[in-house]
């Protein structure tokens, strides 16, 4: 551990360093983001494949939420609204029509409290009773862990009121390398066999579609590129991918999420979650006006997410697996990648 810098506030942010003999991995106490991911290609050549910035400063005004972990509601809650046992709350919209990822000070920009557990660090913060309009004083807890080639990503929270909660990690993956190109040549399979079709503001409209004889299955692996200028109306509203995948398999246990391979590298990424869904993104809202590390600026589809989670919107949906927690409960889920390279 050291301490990696300060906020505006003078609150020092530390950032800790998790080695095995295949990956190396950077986290910081600042929105418990995910840094950088160092991992090799076939050939035994170490790259960053996770995309960020050289410093603390650049997380500070950070928007895309990069390595961030977003909360307390990842993903698009409908015109910031929501009901619990009939009593309405009101989330700050800050993405069109509707709120986003929390609201406009989500999870991301705030310092967690760290300590160092077996084979990485746990972060925790306590969110006050009424911060961006949510119920409950929450308490949320992410623990990283590396052991051997596996990143393992554990979130737990507990609430003294009614409160909604949907806990993902925001890293953006390039297996090229961080600097290096866009993903459109990578392939991808994803475990589902429906997704979530959204609206105009990317908000689910309720059904579970399949994925069949649409440019969403990745049942099998397919070139990330090969349809994503589509004409089918959920790429368009999308700019590309920007769709909840609902998950094969008992939502709960670790199961198979998603695998990406990078041909030109030979790098592989095998995402396991026990969250119902993922959100498969790719940066279309990147533009180039964000610039990373090495001077390198952002453009569209410069990498992925695979943001394991509840479904968007759930709480206005009452048909999707349930994101309420109360107190009493615990909130826990699991998400681990595993890095390799293929021959």
């Amino acid at each position: 551990m050291k301490v990696w810098g300060k906020t505006a506030d003078g609150v020092g942010v530390p950032i800790y360093t998790l080695t095995s003999a295949q990956v190396e991995v950077r986290v910081t106490a600042f929105g418990a983001r995910l840094v950088s991911v160092r991992t090799a290609d076939r050939n035994g050549k170490m790259a960053d494949i996770v995309l960020g910035y050289d410093s603390l400063d650049g997380y500070l005004t950070d928007t895309p939420h990069l390595g961030s972990v977003v909360g307390r509601y990842g993903n698009r809650i409908a015109l910031g609204k929501f009901s619990i046992d009939g009593k309405p709350y009101q989330i700050p919209i800050n993405n069109g029509a509707n709120a986003l990822h929390g609201g406009p000070v989500g999870f991301d920009m705030h310092v967690y409290q760290a300590h160092e557990v077996k084979d990485g660090v746990e972060f925790t913060r306590v969110s006050p009773d009424g911060e961006m309009g949510f119920p409950g004083t929450m308490t949320d807890k992410v623990k990283y862990t590396l052991e051997g080639n596996v990143l393992r990503i554990d979130y737990y929270a507990t609430t003294d009121k009614p409160t909604v909660v949907n806990l993902t990690n925001h890293a953006y993956f390039n297996l090229h390398g961080n600097d290096v190109g866009n993903v459109l040549g990578m392939k991808l399979e994803i475990n589902a066999d429906r997704y979530t079709p959204v609206d105009a503001g990317l908000i689910p409209t309720g059904e579970l579609a399949p994925v069949a004889g649409t440019p969403l299955d990745f049942r099998k692996p397919e070139v990330i590129g090969a349809r994503i200028n589509d004409t089918h109306e959920q790429i368009k509203l999308g700019g590309g991918y920007d769709h909840n995948f609902v998950l094969n398999g008992q939502a709960g246990t670790l199961r198979l999420a998603a695998i990406v391979t990078d041909p030109e590298s030979g790098r592989k990424m095998t995402v396991e979650t026990t969250e119902p869904g993922v959100q498969f993104y790719t940066g279309n809202f990147l533009d180039g006006t964000v610039t990373g590390r090495h001077g390198v600026k952002y453009e569209k589809h410069a990498a992925l997410c695979l943001e394991t989670q509840h479904f968007p919107d759930s709480p206005n949906h009452p048909d999707f697996p349930s994101t309420v927690l109360r107190p009493g409960a615990t909130f826990h889920s699991t998400t681990t990648f595993a890095f390799s390279a293929t021959k």
